[in-house]
């Protein structure tokens, strides 16, 4: 992270520290409205002055909006044509992110696979494949994971302060952990990894990713892929989890585009309307 955001990030935290013992009296409304009144301001300073990446949530889903079954092979809800398309996605990006239970559950490469487009990005002065990026609170992620061992590109691991020291010495050797929080912040996260150079961020799941990033509003672009068929299990992971999402009935989301790939269909949405 370049030096004036750590900077930034540093006074605000002890900003933060500063308000809340100036508040410590204070109950009730008082207190919250002086929390909320931080945290827009804390968000405003950190995303102005470390600019964040442009974030792409990328998803496919059943019709039920299941992202798995519960049995212990892999759901496969894409087509070879929506593959290939999401490997062209992934070749434009700069990092590709999935949470902690994505590679435990999946084990994922993270790659583009077409050579092809290897041989573009190196072309254009890029990694043969973007960074990988994931984020963790237990830090409960095996070093020989795939996501660790293939691809000659940088890895990152976000935690919680709490966790930082312990998930470093498990995992530092093959990737770089970073602080970001305690309760762990998605704009912490997007400030440093704009702060790595990643214009652009490629969100992959699972479903508490995809809440935490929609939740927070700093998805800009989101691509929703429908199989054709239910899952119906009441137990199956879902799409997103329950959380306030800025994107309700008041706010609707713009539709870019809708295009069918073979028995699929996606939908590019902007979530963000003030773009």
């Amino acid at each position: 992270m370049p030096p004036l955001c750590t900077a930034v990030k540093g006074f605000v935290s002890s900003a933060h520290r500063g308000m809340h013992r100036a508040s410590a009296g204070q109950e009730g409304c008082g207190r919250r409205l002086a929390d909320a009144t931080f945290e827009h301001g804390r968000r405003w300073i950190i995303n102005s002055i470390c600019a964040r990446p442009y974030v792409l949530l990328s998803v496919a889903a059943s019709l039920d909006g299941c992202l798995d079954d519960i049995s212990r092979t892999r759901l496969l809800l894409s087509n070879e044509a929506d593959f290939d398309r999401v490997d062209e996605v992934r070749a434009g990006v700069d990092a590709i992110l999935v949470g902690a239970n994505t590679i435990r559950s999946d084990n994922p490469r993270l790659l583009v696979c077409s050579p092809q487009r290897q041989e573009r990005r190196i072309r254009a002065g890029l990694p043969r494949t973007p960074v990988k990026v994931t984020v963790t609170e237990s830090g409960r992620l095996d070093p020989a994971a795939r996501f660790f061992t293939t691809g000659d590109n940088d890895k990152v691991v976000y935690t919680t302060t709490g966790a930082a020291a312990s998930v470093r010495e498990r995992l530092g050797p093959v990737c770089a952990v970073v602080d970001a929080g305690d309760p762990l912040d998605v704009h912490a996260v997007l400030a440093d990894l704009g702060g790595r150079g990643v214009k652009r961020l490629m969100v992959e799941g699972g479903g508490m990713m995809h809440t935490m990033f929609l939740a927070a509003d700093v998805v800009d672009e989101l691509h929703l892929v429908y199989a054709p068929f239910f899952v119906g299990q009441a137990n199956a992971p879902r799409l997103v989890n329950p959380a306030a999402f800025p994107q309700g009935p008041g706010r609707r989301m713009t539709l870019l585009e809708t295009r069918q790939i073979g028995d699929v269909v996606l939908l590019r949405y902007r979530p963000r309307q003030d773009d």
